[in-house]
């Protein structure tokens, strides 16, 4: 069976791919899964950049070139704060800081905003490198607000703040399902799947 290697760690990610590409005929798997640790330098100035990045390391790797390797960059902006933290969301304060922390910054930087002024946005773009070196970049966007309070314990990083007028609910309140379906990720992740289809069936993407 063709295997995809999803170059991340994060627990989180790889639950959102296997629900949204799990029927696929492929076998997915983490890096720590496919008994991968690569040095990946995230040093590019777009969310696509930095994932053709990562994709790129593992597909260099031997384990990683027989592989279907996509690879993600995701971020928060919020437009109050002149679109921080952007590509350095994962880094916001430094990486070793736990979400809590960084999202209970936010909400101090945003005191005493109000209403629109506080809107934000999640983007995300998903990369892919076939083994024959292939490469295709699906991107997502979602638009909400901050919301006054950490409200939540569903999701991960930062989706505790991130509030949903439409839904009444931030994202780490809305179920598994309904979060995929409307997702940056979520998008990102369906927009690379036909690609994907599109290779396995032959063809050139």
């Amino acid at each position: 069976m063709q295997k995809i290697i999803f170059a991340t760690g994060n627990e989180g990610k790889m639950r959102e791919i296997r629900q949204i590409l799990g029927d696929m005929p492929l076998e997915i798997l983490s890096l720590k899964e496919a008994g991968l640790d690569p040095e990946i330098h995230e040093d590019a100035s777009s969310f696509a950049g930095n994932a053709l990045i990562k994709a790129r390391t593992v597909h260099a790797l031997p384990e990683g070139s027989q592989a279907i390797v996509l690879a993600d960059d995701s971020g928060l902006e919020v437009d109050w704060l002149n679109g921080e933290p952007g590509i350095y969301s994962a880094r916001y304060l430094g990486e070793s800081v736990p979400y809590s922390i960084k999202n209970q910054s936010i909400l101090d930087r945003l005191q005493g905003v109000t209403g629109e002024a506080r809107s934000a946005r999640f983007r995300c773009a998903v990369a892919a490198v076939f083994p024959d070196g292939q490469e295709a970049v699906s991107e997502g966007t979602i638009e909400g607000q901050i919301a006054g309070e950490i409200l939540g314990d569903g999701g991960f990083g930062y989706d505790p703040i991130f509030w949903l007028p439409g839904e009444g609910l931030t994202t780490a309140q809305l179920p598994a399902e309904k979060k995929n379906a409307i997702s940056h990720r979520g998008k990102a992740l369906r927009g690379i799947r036909p690609v994907t289809e599109q290779w396995l069936a032959g063809r050139a993407v």
